[in-house]
């Protein structure tokens, strides 16, 4: 080969590994800028997250919470058709409500307190900041309202609107109503007043009931409320009974039917009803307002009468909550601890004997029965451990739910047992979650 030859051969060779090492060079100018953009695009989705997780406020949560349980019912219902519904909805309120919940929130989701008694103002007439603030630190089972907390029905509606909208968890908004003159929303104006159970049982015909079911269900439902603490299962004993006007009569069978109706036309209204006054204070002539009120009842009588009442509206499969009085009746419980404080009537017979599945709530815990022998933390804690899902009204609400949270703390009761109230509880708070 000559020289010119050779050098050609060897410019060829030179171009050659230019045109290589430009390729390389390419290969990783691209390979970097993709790994540049790779980051980027990884920051920038960091960042949106971050920004996204910040902005979601309480409510977004919820929201998010009832997603969750609208996926689990689609795979229940696919995948595990042999369960019943209840079991189902235990699945979705396990998984999407008391797995994520913190103990304290477990314990808060217990109480039924007044709006006063969680904000500290006298007489609450709208819910704000102090309302806002008070449920994000104690998100309460459920708030009742009364009398003095009603001035208008644009107040009324405002006030309750806005509550739902302060807390992470639904809650029940209770008054305690019957339609009658006693009823404060019908009082004030606000609905369609009803005759009173007394003259409605003197009819004679349990459909007038269901009518002041209806009725009473229907403005209640519109001003917001999605529980009655009503009708009264009691039956008038004596005269002068504690019962009064709230009692629909003297026989059984025929009292039951008329609580059936009432609470009928009440839950069609998508009120639940809160049947009372567990085991019946229609024997006692003192008020548990004013201090320890006793029967002396037999156990025999109660069973063949007041417990008839009871078993019937549980029978008819509709009863989801019922409460149980503060009286005193030794013949059930052998001494005079208030009936709401004692497993012999809440656990041994009106869960275990008449096999009531529902939500029970203690009577008021603010009553003289209680408070004279009771401190507001004793008494909420006897009545979870008699037996009480729910604690109405506590004397000192922060009192009462720091006492529960340190039973709970300390093992006097245990997490799984307030885990089974809350499953009652939320049974009835998502019953319209899954198809029935």
């Amino acid at each position: 080969m000559d020289t010119n030859e050779q050098r050609q051969e060897s410019q060829q060779n030179r171009r050659e590994e230019r045109h290589k090492r430009r390729q390389r060079s390419q290969i990783i100018a691209y390979t970097v800028v993709g790994i540049m953009i790779l980051v980027l695009a990884a920051g920038i989705a960091f960042a949106v997250s971050k920004i996204t997780g910040m902005n979601h406020n309480r409510q977004e949560q919820q929201n998010r919470l009832d997603d969750i349980i609208a996926s689990e019912e689609t795979i229940t219902a696919e995948t595990v058709p042999e369960l019943t519904n209840e079991q189902k909805l235990d699945k979705i309120i396990d998984e999407a409500i008391i797995q994520n919940m913190p103990l304290e929130d477990k314990v808060a989701g217990l109480f039924i307190t007044t709006p006063e008694s969680i904000t500290g103002v006298s007489a609450a007439v709208q819910a704000g900041d102090g309302t806002k603030d008070a449920l994000s630190k104690y998100p309460v089972g459920g708030i009742v309202y009364a009398a003095k907390n009603i001035q208008s029905a644009d107040q009324l509606k405002q006030m309750i609107d806005n509550t739902k909208l302060y807390t992470s968890y639904p809650l029940f908004i209770a008054i305690d109503g019957e339609g009658s003159g006693t009823d404060a929303v019908a009082a004030a104006g606000l609905g369609t007043k009803t005759d009173s159970p007394e003259t409605i049982g003197a009819s004679g015909d349990a459909n007038n009931a269901y009518t002041a079911g209806t009725t009473v269900g229907s403005y209640l439902a519109e001003l917001g409320f999605n529980l009655d603490f009503a009708p009264a299962a009691d039956l008038k004993v004596v005269d002068g009974n504690a019962a009064g006007s709230s009692s629909y009569g003297t026989d059984a069978a025929t009292v039951a039917s008329f609580v059936t109706g009432m609470q009928t036309g009440l839950q069609e209204q998508k009120v639940t009803a809160a049947i009372g006054h567990f085991p019946g204070i229609g024997s006692t002539t003192q008020s548990t307002k004013n201090g320890m009120a006793s029967t002396d009842r037999s156990a025999e009588d109660f069973r063949a009468n007041e417990f008839a009442v009871f078993q019937s509206c549980i029978d008819s499969g509709e009863t989801k909550m019922i409460t149980v009085s503060n009286m005193a009746a030794p013949s059930l419980t052998g001494d005079n601890t208030p009936c709401s404080l004692s497993g012999a009537v809440v656990t041994d017979i009106l869960r275990n004997e008449l096999n009531f599945r529902g939500v029970i709530v203690s009577g008021a815990m603010n009553q003289a029965a209680i408070t004279n022998y009771y401190g507001a933390d004793e008494a909420a804690v006897l009545a979870l451990r008699a037996g009480c899902d729910m604690i109405y009204a506590p004397e000192n609400f922060e009192t009462a739910y720091n006492g529960v949270l340190e039973a709970v703390q300390n093992g006097t009761i245990s997490e799984e047992r307030v885990n089974d109230s809350l499953r009652r509880i939320y049974r009835i708070k998502y019953a319209d979650k899954i198809e029935q």
